[in-house]
């Protein structure tokens, strides 16, 4: 199948309403755009490099928490939660309550994607992996009563306030297992030869036309990306994510998306698509060049001065890394010390520049890695 040829779909009548019906995708395509060429070519360059930063950088683990911690909250952030990454990293408790609700959203999030991420040294790229995944993203949160874990039963749809105004209505739920299982098939079908970020491209696109569940469709279909490339081991760690590219570029993206049911552009949403992997490829290893400089400077010339309290101070930056807000009771369960040695610890890190307090309080303060945490919101 050609690029430039294939029909996305069809718009079925329904009672009061038409719905979209997207053609199947598993079969080979073959791409005669010299545009979508380079950038496929440009895109896989960054994405070898960026695989190489976390192949080579010591505890690479410690600093990828901080990427899904910002994966999650530009993720959710799309879907309207308002938690900044200084605040996903806190304590519940830490956390006022007026905002929890929206910092939960964020915490399921970042959940889902350490479990597929484990699942997928067991199960396939599936259906199943992906209804678990939103199982726990709705656990207890504004969509729990939206069948978390499960394809709809009834009809949605995007845009307007009623199916008969609504900018686009997704498959009936009817046909929903047939589309999925054309997807799941296409994402697997090791028998064609399709470039990866064209298949993923292409089933990203598919998904969020499908629209398989009631709440959650953005967030599953940003995370089916990084689970596509991990499974594929075009990436080995999960340094990739697309939510912020797509957060700043919103109205384009659904625009793009919007271009292939519409009007059956599926070049120019792939276009789309290639630049934001190229363009978040190349940020996540500027992010990465930084955060080795930064390490590099703070324990090899900043630290040396705390003497005897050295190996205390290599262990509490170990633990900034991937927890950069935190408070005393997270030094003294962490590190075993006793209260007076981490409120010792925490007031030479201050007085280094390391962490800021950011309360104003006598009690119940809050320190922030501010330099490392700008790292990830550049």
């Amino acid at each position: 199948m050609n690029l430039e040829d294939h029909k996305s779909g069809n718009f079925t009548k329904q009672f009061g309403y038409k719905s979209f019906f997207p053609n199947p995708i598993n079969f080979e395509w073959n791409i005669n755009n010299p545009k979508i060429n380079m950038l496929l070519e440009e895109a896989n360059l960054h994405l070898g490099q960026l695989n190489a930063f976390s192949s080579f950088v010591p505890d690479v683990n410690v600093f990828i928490r901080m990427h899904i911690v910002k994966e999650a909250t530009q993720s959710s952030r799309i879907e309207g939660t308002r938690t900044r990454m200084d605040e996903a990293v806190l304590e519940e408790k830490d956390i006022s309550p007026d905002s929890r609700d929206d910092w939960q959203e964020v915490q399921n999030y970042i959940e889902a994607i350490n479990f597929s991420i484990g699942r997928l040294e067991r199960l396939p790229l599936s259906s199943r992996l992906i209804k678990d995944a939103h199982k726990i993203l709705l656990q207890g949160v504004r969509g729990k009563n939206k069948l978390p874990g499960e394809f709809r039963t009834s009809q949605n749809w995007i845009g307007g306030a009623t199916l008969t105004d609504a900018s686009f209505v997704p498959p009936h739920h009817s046909q929903i297992d047939e589309c999925i299982s054309d997807l799941e098939k296409f994402l697997n079908n090791d028998e064609i030869q399709v470039p990866h970020l064209i298949r993923i491209g292409i089933a990203h696109y598919q998904f969020e036309a499908i629209h398989p569940f009631l709440d959650g469709n953005g967030r599953i279909g940003r995370l089916l990306v990084t689970l596509y490339l991990i499974n594929q081991n075009i990436l080995t760690k999960p340094t990739l994510y697309l939510s912020d590219f797509i957060e700043k570029h919103r109205s384009t993206y659904y625009d793009n998306l919007m271009g292939v049911s519409i009007n059956n552009n599926l070049e120019q949403w792939l276009k789309f698509f290639l630049v934001g992997v190229i363009e978040t490829a190349k940020k996540a290893i500027l992010t990465f060049t930084k955060i080795i400089a930064l390490r590099d400077e703070l324990e090899k010339q900043t630290i040396l001065s705390m003497g005897k309290k050295l190996i205390s101070a290599r262990a509490l930056l170990h633990f900034l890394y991937s927890k950069p807000v935190i408070t005393v009771s997270d030094i003294v369960e962490t590190l075993s010390l006793s209260k007076q040695s981490a409120n010792g610890l925490i007031k030479d890190f201050c007085n280094l520049g390391i962490l800021t307090e950011q309360t104003g309080y006598k009690r119940n303060r809050i320190f922030t890695f501010t330099e490392y945490l700008k790292l990830f919101q550049e």
